[in-house]
C-alpha cells in the first residue's frame, strides 16, 4: 500500500476518491487498490491534481482527514477490472443514464459534480445531456484514464477531470447537479455517501438535484438449503470418508463473514423490514457511524431459517421542493419508506426511476448481503422472529463495516457478530 500525499475526487491530480465493497471479484481487488494512491500538482492534458488539505484547514464536522486505508481504497479502483464489471452490469449503467435523460431539463446548460467518477461515463452521459459544465472527481489513478476517454470523445471543453477528493479538490462555482453511483454493498459499506454528502454542502446550490436522490436498506428473513448442503453437508461423505469433523472448520469458514451472493424471491420468508431510508438532500455525516432498528418478522411458511439477506434500492426523483414550498405533494411525502416497518411493495413504481437490488428483480453486479447462521433454525409457518440490527462504521476503518445481529424465534435467542471488510 502506498502512502504517499493522496489525489482528492477528481483529476487535476487532486486526492484519491473510490468504491470499495466486499471482497469479491474485480470491483473488490480494484478498490482495495485505489487505496493507496496520492500526491499533488498539475498532470497536464486537462487533469488537475489536489493535496490533501492541511488538517488545521478542515473543518471537522465537514471534512475527513485522508488516511492510510482511505489511499489503499482509491488504490484498488486504479485496477480496470473494477470498472468492467461496474459498466457491464447493464442494470445499473442503464438506469443511471436513463435517470440522466429523464432529467434532462434539469442537467441541460447548468453545472455538475460526478462524485467518484471512474471511467467517466457518467459524466459524458450528462455532456451528452448537454451539460454546460461536468466536474468529473476521483481520487483514484482511474482519473488518469478518464481524462484520455474524455479527450477521445472530443468533450474537454465539457469535462474537467480532477483527480483528489471531494474533500480536497477545489470547485470555484455552486454546482445544479450531483451525480454519484455511491452504493456499496448493504448500501452502506464503503462509506462513500460520505463523499456525496461533503460535495452537497461544500458545492449545490439550495433546490438543487442529486442523483439518485433517496435510497433504502432491506433485510428479510431467508431459507437457503442449497447454499448450507454445497458448503456444510458436503463433509458428511467425501468420496465414502467421514469428515463431518471439518463442520466447524466449514461453518466458520463459509458463514463467519458477511456472504455477497444471489439469491431469489423463493428464499425470502417474509416481506422485507427497511433497516434505512437515506434522503439525499438532508443526512448528515455522523447519520452513518451508526444504524440501528428492531425488527418482527412472520414467517410465511415452515422452513429452515438459513439468515438474513439485505438489499437496496435508490430513487431517481426531481430537484428537492422549493424551500418556500412547505407542503410537499402526497404522491412524493408517502412514497418513501418508514424505517423499522415492513414494505409488501413500492407505492406508486411507475412514478419514479428505481434501481432496485431486490432478488425479485433483475440481478445485478451487488447481487444481495447475506448473514449466515452457523446452524439453521426451523421455524413454522407464522412463526414470529425479532431481534435488532445494528450496523457501525470500524473505529479502525471507517469504510469497513461493523454488524451486530441479535435474533430470536421459538424461545431461542442469538447473537451474531461480524464485519464487512
Amino acid at each position: 500500500m502506498n502512502s504517499n500525499p493522496g489525489y482528492s475526487n477528481g483529476y487535476y491530480p487532486q486526492q484519491h476518491h473510490g468504491m470499495n465493497r466486499i471482497r469479491r471479484g474485480p470491483r473488490a481487488r480494484s478498490r482495495d487498490l485505489r487505496d493507496s494512491h496520492g500526491s499533488g500538482g498539475d498532470i497536464g492534458g486537462g487533469i488537475r491534481v489536489s493535496e490533501p488539505k492541511p488538517q488545521q484547514q478542515q473543518q471537522p464536522e465537514q471534512l475527513q482527514p485522508c488516511t492510510d486505508f482511505d489511499m489503499a481504497y482509491f488504490h484498488s479502483y486504479a485496477h480496470v477490472g473494477i470498472h468492467e464489471e461496474m459498466i457491464k452490469d447493464r442494470v445499473r449503467t442503464e438506469t443511471y443514464r436513463a435517470a440522466i435523460m429523464q432529467h434532462q431539463t434539469s442537467i441541460a446548460g447548468k453545472v455538475v459534480v460526478d462524485v467518484g467518477c471512474g471511467t467517466g461515463i457518467l459524466s459524458i452521459f450528462c455532456a451528452q445531456a448537454g451539460a454546460k459544465r461536468v466536474y468529473a472527481v476521483d481520487a483514484s489513478d482511474i482519473a488518469v484514464q478518464a481524462n484520455e476517454v474524455v479527450k477521445a470523445n472530443n468533450l474537454s471543453d465539457t469535462i474537467i477531470v480532477l483527480h483528489g477528493r471531494v474533500e480536497d479538490v477545489d470547485i470555484d462555482e455552486e454546482v445544479d447537479v450531483i451525480i454519484s453511483e455511491w452504493m456499496g454493498y448493504m448500501l452502506l459499506y464503503e462509506s462513500m455517501l460520505g463523499s456525496v454528502i461533503t460535495a452537497r454542502d461544500r458545492w449545490l446550490k439550495p433546490g438543487g438535484l442529486i442523483l439518485p436522490s433517496n435510497a433504502t436498506l432491506y433485510m428479510a428473513p431467508i431459507t437457503h438449503a442449497d447454499r448450507y448442503s454445497e458448503s456444510i453437508d458436503f463433509w458428511r461423505n467425501v468420496y465414502g470418508i467421514d469428515m463431518s469433523a471439518m463442520f466447524p472448520l466449514a461453518k466458520q469458514c463459509a458463514f463467519e463473514e458477511p456472504c455477497v451472493e444471489t439469491i431469489v424471491g423463493e428464499n425470502v420468508l417474509t416481506w422485507p423490514h427497511v433497516v434505512k431510508h437515506v434522503d439525499c438532500h438532508k443526512i448528515s455525516l455522523p447519520e452513518l457511524e451508526s444504524v440501528t432498528t428492531s425488527y418482527k418478522f412472520k414467517s410465511m411458511m415452515r422452513a429452515p431459517l438459513h439468515g438474513f439477506a439485505f438489499w437496496f434500492d435508490v430513487e431517481f426523483n426531481g430537484p428537492a421542493i422549493a424551500l418556500t414550498n412547505n407542503h410537499a405533494p402526497s404522491s412524493l411525502t408517502n412514497n418513501h419508506p418508514v424505517e423499522g416497518q415492513q414494505r409488501r411493495k413500492r407505492a406508486n413504481p411507475s412514478e419514479v426511476l428505481v434501481l432496485s437490488t431486490a432478488p425479485e428483480d433483475p440481478p445485478t453486479h451487488w447481487q444481495q448481503t447475506v448473514l449466515y447462521f452457523y446452524d439453521p433454525i426451523e421455524v413454522e409457518q407464522d412463526q414470529l422472529i425479532e431481534g435488532s440490527v445494528t450496523l457501525s462504521q470500524s473505529k479502525e476503518n471507517r469504510r469497513f463495516m461493523n454488524i451486530h445481529l441479535e435474533y430470536a424465534s421459538g424461545g431461542r435467542s442469538f447473537v451474531k457478530e461480524s464485519v464487512m471488510r
